[in-house]
């Protein structure tokens, strides 16, 4: 297996919960897919129920705040990434790596390891959030307890995952579908269920409030979080070349998904917005209130405990297939060419790359800390969902500038989808990216009370030292050893190269 094989462009996301996809043989053999099974692909390694309270804010105006970076992000981040993987196998780092250069290859893959610094205590706040709904909702805004969670499950999940337990995974990816997709249906179900019987919206939905007030930047920071709820599209244009017309039948795919993706997204942060008013509404308990005050309402609020665990399950077994994935990436990279120092090279019996995995714990458990002692969990939520965001947008202007150059410089390399008015549509994502990075830097107006400087150095400063100052570091420090040293620090792996992490 080839660097460019093994180096995937990926965020960390649960893989999609379906079936291998029917493929039919061409005249020469080949095997294909239809454009719908792509889009299904693309929906399902996208959508999720994480995002929707911060959206359900905002009521009707969620609708708006969804669509704008779907139109200016998530459309260009698909047709840009499926020439680049038509042309260009191999992920984010050899893109980067041929429209650039190597050393800004290796920054776009080190920001897809690093933003999973300030991902995986968000998204395990979410956990601790839905499970506390199981055995004491109070627990909820505990930031000790959100904080203890995020450190115990995070190191467990290390443990499993070093073992490589392929089980695991395969358990995991059904209790994405048992997990998000169900719990997702339900919950607009009943929401619907809740307006027939002539209750009244707790959130407004007349035509007065299509657009989200404004109060100056400050009312449209919660866009920024969308950005990263579309970070993804990339991982499915490698299967363009799998289409029997990828110029005609990708943007089809592309549409097709966008629209499922937003009917996933919207309908659920609406069903929010009708049970739960915007002040009472928790960022990472939101999803689990709405069920509550369902249930509650219709006689049932035992389920809202089953539920909890259907959602919590399907969080940690999409964590437990997705936790060495990025520092797959990484390490396959720093092998050939010498990026990281042999210490950070080294691998466990299954291939794993246990070292930078355990820096990376030491690292997260330090910014979990900070739930206990910031009084508001949910604005620290917020904060480490704007971290993440900043340092992930950094490989997308990478990417953007990089499918630019090559059509520049390279335009007779073969491409199995060339998109229309590239400059266009490239220049379209690289400004939306650029102007959610700066509005990334203002503070939503739920943060009214706070220092502006506390959120500004973390932001500000999570986003200098893990997108920029570390991989400068290791650039600088680079020595022409490191690229061959680690095959010596093998302790049982042998001389087979390490399959990456599924």
């Amino acid at each position: 297996m080839t660097l460019s094989e093994q180096v995937r462009d990926e965020r960390p996301q649960a893989p999609a919960a379906t079936p291998a996809p029917a493929v039919t043989p061409g005249a020469t053999g080949r095997q294909f897919i239809s454009w719908a099974t792509l889009a299904m692909m693309t929906t399902a390694s996208v959508a999720n129920l994480r995002p929707a309270p911060s959206m359900a804010l905002y009521g009707l105006a969620a609708v708006f705040l969804y669509l704008v970076p779907a139109v200016v992000f998530l459309l260009p981040t698909a047709l840009v990434s499926a020439e680049l993987a038509s042309g260009w196998p191999g992920g984010v780092y050899r893109w980067v790596s041929e429209g650039l250069s190597k050393p800004l290859g290796f920054l776009a893959v080190w920001c897809q390891f690093a933003m999973t610094i300030a991902y995986y205590p968000s998204l395990l706040a979410y956990v601790a959030s839905t499970f506390a709904y199981v055995v004491d909702p109070s627990l909820a805004g505990n930031g000790l307890y959100v904080a203890l969670v995020i450190v115990v499950v995070y190191w467990a999940g290390v443990l499993i995952s070093a073992r490589g337990t392929k089980a695991v995974a395969g358990l995991s990816s059904a209790g994405l579908v048992v997990g998000t997709l169900l719990p997702g249906v339900v919950l607009v179900v009943l929401g619907l269920v809740f307006l027939a019987q002539g209750n009244p919206s707790a959130a407004p939905m007349d035509t007065g409030h299509v657009l989200p007030p404004w109060t100056g930047l400050a009312s449209l920071v919660l866009i920024v979080g969308n950005f990263l709820s579309y970070a993804g599209m990339e991982m499915n244009a490698v299967h363009v070349t799998s289409l029997r017309e990828p110029g005609r039948q990708y943007p089809r795919s592309v549409f097709a998904a966008t629209g499922l993706v937003l009917l996933i997204f919207v309908l659920p942060a609406l069903a929010i917005s009708w049970v739960m008013p915007g002040e009472d509404l928790s960022l990472t308990a939101g999803v689990m209130q709405a069920f509550q005050g369902f249930f509650d309402h219709f006689g049932v609020g035992w389920l809202t405990k089953v539920v909890g665990l259907l959602l919590v399950a399907a969080a940690l077994g999409g964590m437990l297939t997705w936790l060495a994935g990025p520092s797959q990436g990484l390490l396959m990279v720093s092998r050939q060419e010498g990026y990281l120092p042999p210490s950070l090279q080294k691998l466990n019996r299954n291939g794993v790359p246990r070292t930078i995995m355990v820096a990376q714990g030491v690292l997260t458990t330090l910014i979990a800390l900070l739930y206990a002692f910031v009084p508001n969990v949910s604005s620290v939520y917020w904060i480490f969902s704007v971290v993440t965001t900043q340092i992930y947008l950094v490989v997308y202007l990478l990417m953007f500038a990089a499918a630019v150059r090559l059509r520049r410089t390279r335009p007779g390399h073969p491409r199995g989808f060339r998109v229309p008015a590239l400059h266009l549509v490239a220049g379209t994502g690289f400004a939306a990216s650029v102007a959610a990075m700066c509005i990334g830097f203002v503070p939503p107006e739920q943060f009214g009370g706070q220092p502006l400087w506390r959120y500004l150095l973390i932001v500000g400063g999570g986003l200098f030292t893990l997108g920029f100052l570390a991989p400068l570091a290791f650039l600088a420090l680079r020595k022409p050893h490191w690229a061959t040293a680690a095959e010596d620090d093998r302790e049982t792996a042998g001389d087979e190269r390490p399959a990456a992490v599924q």
